[in-house]
């Protein structure tokens, strides 16, 4: 039998959990490649890329849909359990369920049109859907690339927000160790872990010779920080006579809260959005899986012939 597209894993994946216990993602692939009789020679297809089975792909991504729709929840790392909104979605559609099926939720709906507010020339995905013949090809891979970054900013927040305290500070020692601060893993290290020390949970090294530092807070919550918060931390930086902070958290800020900071001037403050980001960008928690050049033809090139 050929890999079924992601699409039609969708509703056999929400049964696989329909009796509300929490399962292993590992244990419902295996399921799910004995529903569709895949062989083992199906489950060994690669992507183009080379790099991850097209079975494992697209069973991913059914999961990331389904978990961005609210219908299944993780409840553990690579632990999966199915939500009200799961149970109703089996009831109502008893024979598929699509991507179009799960537009009808806000917040599938935010995160299909994440792409577009972080790269306003990039066209959304459902555009591409309905019209493929309406947009340059490199419109479509513009467009593809950025729901990918969206859809890997979202999975590495999840894994951070799962982190221990003590491993959310290792994960901030090394973020902020790849970004040019702190000098090494082990200097870094060394003043981290001082929770409780009046608000400070940690220092870094502004420069390889420690000149200057930087004062870190971080916050691993759920809610969004408010400015008490804020001005807590700038207590603790006027106590340690400090110059420069940097407010961490796995959540975001509330408005008044980046008000206070703009007001203080030497707070830096680092939501959940903007830490997931910069993983990205400084290569922390995420490693590259494939790198496509896109080529064109060089004009100049002919007419300097």
């Amino acid at each position: 039998m050929a890999i079924p597209a992601y699409q039609s894993i969708l509703r056999p994946l929400l049964e696989t959990l329909c009796d509300g216990q929490p399962r292993n993602i590992k244990d419902v692939s295996e399921e799910l490649s004995a529903y569709f009789a895949l062989t083992a020679e199906d489950l060994q297809v690669l992507l183009p890329s080379g790099r991850q089975t097209t079975y494992a792909n697209r069973v991913g991504w059914a999961k990331t849909y389904l978990a961005k729709a609210q219908a299944v929840t993780g409840v553990g790392r690579g632990i999966l359990q199915i939500t009200p909104r799961g149970q109703e979605l089996l009831t109502r559609l008893p024979e598929r369920i699509t991507q179009s099926d799960l537009m009808v939720y806000p917040e599938f709906q935010s995160f299909k049109e994440a792409g577009r507010e972080k790269a306003s020339n990039a066209l959304p995905v459902s555009a591409l859907e309905s019209s493929q013949n309406q947009v340059s090809p490199e419109e479509q891979l513009d467009a593809l690339y950025t729901e990918l970054s969206a859809a890997l900013a979202d999975d590495l927040l999840t894994q951070v927000r799962a982190l221990t305290p003590q491993q959310f500070e290792v994960l901030v020692v090394q973020l902020l160790v790849a970004m040019g601060y702190g000098g090494s893993v082990r200097d870094a290290g060394q003043a981290l872990g001082r929770s409780g020390d009046n608000g400070i949970d940690g220092v870094v090294k502004q420069d390889p010779l420690g000149l200057d530092k930087v004062y870190i807070q971080a916050k691993q919550w759920a809610n969004n920080v408010g400015s008490q918060e804020v001005r807590n931390f700038a207590g603790s930086l006027s106590y340690h006579k400090a110059t420069k902070g940097v407010l961490i958290t796995t959540a975001g800020f509330s408005s008044s809260a980046s008000d206070t900071a703009r007001q203080i001037g030497n707070i830096i403050l680092i939501g959940g959005d903007t830490l997931a980001e910069l993983m990205i960008q400084y290569s922390v928690g995420v490693v590259t899986r494939s790198t496509y050049l896109i080529r064109k033809v060089d004009s100049d090139f002919f007419e300097d012939i």
